[in-house]
């Protein structure tokens, strides 16, 4: 066993180490030496980096829900263009993909966990849900700019229903992601009575 590898940027690639153990063993499986090894290094690389094993944890989720910021530019961006039900549905797809789905079990049976995650950020109980959330929420805002969503939706109300709704979809580590039609499903039914018919093309 490796006992003094030296790592260059050393805490991303135990974030990475981290979510290569998550994705292949799920969350019971993540434990300090369970990185380390995954990661060729001693254990104490680890916490000459973070305070304990749930301020890594807490700072893994951080950086993996600041990923989706990313992620969901391209669902701002796509405002004004396409449907709204389809660029919605590309989303939750991307949103909910491999690694935030393993990680919100992760959260959700650590209360030490959410404890740093409420300290770190405002509402952070639920990082990877609280980001997704609020980036869908502006983008129907921007929708609701260009008219494609009606004037007196509930921005808010909608977007944790198509969270929540997403989530449960593809939640089940153990069975096939959920199909394209089923995500669109989902969100045509939330968005129904808010979201204009698409005019016919020329």
């Amino acid at each position: 066993m490796p006992t003094g590898t030296h790592l260059r940027d050393a805490r991303q690639q135990l974030f990475d180490a981290a979510e290569r153990v998550l994705l292949r063993d799920g969350p019971n499986a993540l434990t300090s030496r369970a990185v380390t090894d995954e990661a060729g290094c001693a254990k104490g690389v680890l916490h000459r980096h973070f305070a304990d094993f749930d301020a890594f944890l807490a700072e893994l989720v951080l950086d993996r829900a600041e990923r989706l910021a990313g992620q969901a530019r391209a669902l701002r961006a796509s405002a004004g263009a396409g449907a709204v039900a389809d660029n919605l549905t590309d989303a939750l797809t991307v949103l909910f993909g491999p690694v935030p789905v393993a990680i919100i079990p992760l959260i959700t049976f650590r209360d030490g966990l959410r404890a740093r995650l409420r300290a770190a950020r405002p509402g952070g109980g639920i990082a990877i849900l609280s980001q997704a959330t609020a980036e869908i929420s502006a983008y129907l805002a921007d929708e609701r700019e260009r008219g494609r969503i009606a004037a007196d939706a509930d921005l808010d109300s909608l977007a944790l229903s198509l969270v929540g709704g997403g989530h449960l979809l593809f939640a089940d580590r153990d069975a096939d992601p959920p199909t394209t039609a089923a995500v669109h499903q989902l969100v045509t039914t939330v968005l129904a009575g808010v979201a204009p018919p698409a005019r016919p093309g020329p």
